[in-house]
């Protein structure tokens, strides 16, 4: 097996972890990676992986949002909330992804559901829980027009998600992608297709400025 180059200064070197993607790795390959964790003393996450992958692994599996985790330290606490808003159950994988990583990485969250423009008194009902965040990630598929309405009642950082949700010409989250880029509410953050950690720590980096100022 090629040698494993782990990243574990990355956090003194830009302030963000080393995150574990899983999808093609091997069991035997995640196993030598827990093991360079364990003997680092470092939490660990590894993201879209399955339950075969990491059997045996000590820590916690998400079925949902496909996530293992290991916490061997609590996290530095962020300071103020990111909130999670998305537009349905089918969203949820990538919604839960965002915010299995967001408690990663030490940040507080609200999670906010079932909040599709199909039915827009559901998402104005969290008006005033989603404005006392300090940082929105919103998820969504099909048009992806979410995160348009959202920007056109918030005025904190809102990071974008676009899933792989929808029949037809939503084209596995490419129509809810395009959607979101050419947003006519101004200054929404958008992330690749399904990239739920990634917003995460997007947030992370949003959140740790706002500190320092």
């Amino acid at each position: 097996m090629r040698d494993i180059d782990l990243d574990f200064d990355r956090v003194a070197r830009i302030g963000v972890p080393e995150i574990i993607y899983g999808e093609s790795k091997s069991p035997e390959q995640l196993r030598e990676i827990a093991a360079r964790y364990e003997k680092k003393g470092a939490n660990m996450l590894v993201t879209r992986c399955s339950s075969q992958q990491v059997e045996g692994l000590i820590g916690d599996y998400d079925p949902l949002s496909r996530t293992f985790t290991c916490m061997r330290t609590i996290p530095e606490p962020q300071p103020g909330l990111v909130g999670v808003v998305y537009a349905g159950t089918s969203d949820a994988p990538v919604a839960r992804e965002a915010l299995v990583t967001l408690g990663f990485l030490g940040c507080k969250t609200l999670e906010f559901g079932d909040c599709g423009v199909a039915g827009l008194q559901r998402l104005l009902a969290h008006r005033e829980a989603i404005a006392s965040c300090r940082v929105l990630i919103c998820c969504a598929g099909f048009e992806g027009a979410l995160p348009s309405v959202l920007g056109g009642f918030m005025s904190q950082p809102i990071i974008a998600v676009p899933t792989s949700v929808g029949y037809g010409v939503a084209k596995d989250g490419y129509a809810a992608l395009h959607g979101m880029l050419a947003s006519c509410a101004s200054g929404i953050a958008v992330m690749n297709i399904d990239n739920g950690c990634g917003a995460a720590m997007a947030s992370l980096r949003i959140i740790r400025q706002l500190r320092e100022l």
